[in-house]
């Protein structure tokens, strides 16, 4: 990892924004371009910056990078300006930016996205994790579940892995027909329990308003997935749940989860829709969220109240780009072979041609 990546991840590990990537002030004469990603993109993003950049030396890109719901609230409701968003989970945008609008135009914060790329979700370990020769993909759920076991997800009220992540448990059960895989896993490890609901036609997993693990829990809980990384390769946890890019990205182990549980196959769209999960807790006034278990697509728009929309479209040109495709397949995160938008007739023109 070359020492400016490093400096983003360890920045990103400890929980801090980043402002200009290359730890300068940006010279008065660029235009600074605000970024603000999931986390799973730091390291694609950040190869696709410095091409975009050295393609466009009067562009200065500033790049930060959180779990996709605590993105949303940058925009929605910190009311930060940025010129691009970009979330794990394309169904957060009009979730929150189509919904609310602009305070001072009176305009959704979006009325388009681009759907650009997928992921699968799995377990990333160690050599020296617990049972590491042991776990496979029939027994990951019993091996989790060991009290000595360390697992880490990210916090499914900050973060789409941490819905996800219980989104997978749901549809193992669904999937082995057996309804006793949650409880050993959750129950008992919080203040206030994660609860799940089976119906015939959809299981639904709540998350608490206020969810902390209690003393002694074997649960780590962090803001964003990729903050789970440093853990595990301290030692201090034995599993974390992450996506397959960012686990190959780091030269860590990886367990592929079955494809009825791993959220990134597009025949199972179906399958994965019998889960829901709810969030108990307003943290946005507008709606009470509800995600329902789909395929993994990650989304990108630019908002309305952007102060720098004709470079923004630039950006994602760039990354849509054979070049950005090539940068984004390095680094293990291969983007769709088309582009789907949704509200097309929205999108900035030059975007539209590259879209279906």
């Amino acid at each position: 990892m070359s020492s400016k990546l490093f400096r983003l991840f360890i920045i990103f590990s400890l929980g801090l924004g980043l402002g200009s990537c290359n730890g300068q002030q940006p010279s008065a004469e660029k235009t600074p371009l605000v970024v603000f990603a999931a986390g799973s993109l730091i390291l694609p993003f950040a190869h696709i910056e410095e091409a975009f950049e050295a393609r466009y030396p009067n562009i200065d890109v500033q790049a930060e990078y959180h779990g996709s719901i605590q993105v949303m609230r940058h925009v929605t409701e910190l009311r930060e300006e940025i010129d691009v968003v970009a979330t794990a989970d394309a169904a957060l945008i009009p979730m929150l930016m189509y919904a609310n609008n602009v305070p001072e135009t009176g305009q959704p914060y979006a009325d388009w996205y681009i759907s650009f790329a997928s992921n699968h979700l799995a377990l990333a370990y160690s050599p020296e994790s617990k049972y590491a020769d042991e776990i496979n993909a029939s027994n990951w759920m019993e091996v989790l579940a060991r009290p000595d076991v360390k697992v880490g997800f990210s916090d499914p009220r900050f973060d789409a892995s941490g819905y996800r992540t219980l989104m997978a448990f749901a549809l193992t059960e669904i999937a082995e027909g057996r309804y006793d895989r949650f409880g050993p896993m959750f129950d008992g490890q919080f203040t206030y329990p994660i609860t799940i609901f089976r119906d015939d036609d959809l299981t639904t997993v709540t998350v608490p308003e206020i969810l902390e693990t209690k003393s002694g829990s074997h649960i780590f809980l962090r803001g964003a997935s990729i903050q789970l990384i440093a853990l595990l390769e301290s030692g201090d946890l034995d599993y974390a749940f992450e996506y397959e890019s960012v686990i190959q990205q780091h030269g860590l182990k990886l367990l592929s989860l079955p494809t009825e549980v791993n959220l990134g196959d597009a025949s199972s769209a179906d399958f994965y829709r019998q889960v829901q999960v709810n969030l108990d807790f307003q943290r946005f006034a507008s709606l009470k969220p509800q995600f329902r278990g789909e395929r993994i697509g990650y989304g990108i728009t630019i908002p309305s109240n952007a102060p720098h929309a004709d470079e923004a479209a630039l950006f994602i040109a760039f990354l849509l780009s054979p070049e950005g495709r090539a940068l984004m397949e390095a680094d293990h995160h291969p983007l769709f072979e088309i582009f789907i938008a949704d509200g097309l007739p929205n999108l900035p023109t030059d975007l539209q041609a590259l879209c279906e």
